[in-house]
């Protein structure tokens, strides 16, 4: 297209637009993206994506729809690579993607939203769409880290019990995978590794301060199996607990 003649150049037209234009695949694969969100059901299951993990029978549930007709919506949403899933035994659990393209289209769905909203609308005419400016992105950045001190202090006032990252997701409306990412970005390290080495701080306090039996420190920190918190203990401390405890 480099040598394309315009019938009425005006000089405004710079050869890497006109180059663009003849990328038809990169064009074709927004289309597809914008497709799969050509249903307003499908938008909302989307946006539900975006703030819990959800597996088909709750899905259906909250959308007042068959199963099948769900499920349609989930295979549409997964080939457009919009969500993913993972299986626990029969169940099936589907969440947004943690990609580029669905975090843009998540905010452009809520940005619509609230031009959109009634109550807003009633009192003045909506503005213009618009990208989310940089302070808001940031602003939502912070509001992430704030969720993620919260869920650190929660687990830490409850180490003798054991909380899933999907409860965690659905607690607080975060993504599993954005909750993780951010807690390691926060702490350095996993949700999973962080919570142990507490765990085990406390256990070896307990031990230390306490005359609970090892069964009972194990519960106090979260194991139903003492054989699975003293293997847990040792690799930490390098001794059993009674060897922790008399020495």
């Amino acid at each position: 297209m480099d040598d394309l003649k315009l019938p009425h150049s005006h000089g405004t037209e710079p050869a890497a637009l006109r180059a663009r234009l003849g990328d038809i695949e990169r064009f074709q694969r927004v289309a597809e993206v914008f497709r799969q969100l050509g249903d307003p059901t499908r938008i909302r299951v989307f946006w539900l994506l975006c703030h819990c993990e959800e597996c088909v029978v709750n899905l259906s549930a909250l959308m007042g729809m068959s199963s099948p007709a769900v499920s349609h919506h989930l295979k549409a949403l997964k080939s457009g690579g919009l969500i993913c899933s993972r299986r626990v035994g029969k169940e099936v659990y589907y969440r947004a993607a943690d990609t580029g393209e669905s975090r843009l289209l998540h905010q452009m769905t809520e940005q619509v939203m609230e031009i959109a909203c009634p109550r807003q609308a009633a009192l003045e005419p909506p503005p213009p769409a618009r990208l989310v400016p940089l302070n808001q992105v940031e602003e939502y950045r912070a509001e992430q880290v704030e969720l993620v001190r919260r869920v650190h202090d929660q687990l830490l006032a409850q180490l003798d019990r054991k909380t899933t990252i999907e409860e965690l997701s659905r607690q607080y409306h975060m993504n599993p995978t954005t909750l993780k990412n951010t807690f390691k970005e926060v702490y350095g390290v996993s949700i999973a590794a962080h919570i142990k080495a507490h765990r085990m701080e406390r256990a070896a306090q307990l031990l230390r301060e306490t005359g609970w039996s090892v069964a009972e420190v194990a519960r106090a920190v979260g194991y139903d199996s003492q054989s699975r918190f003293t293997a847990a203990f040792k690799s930490v401390f390098h001794q059993l607990p009674r060897e922790y405890r008399k020495g």
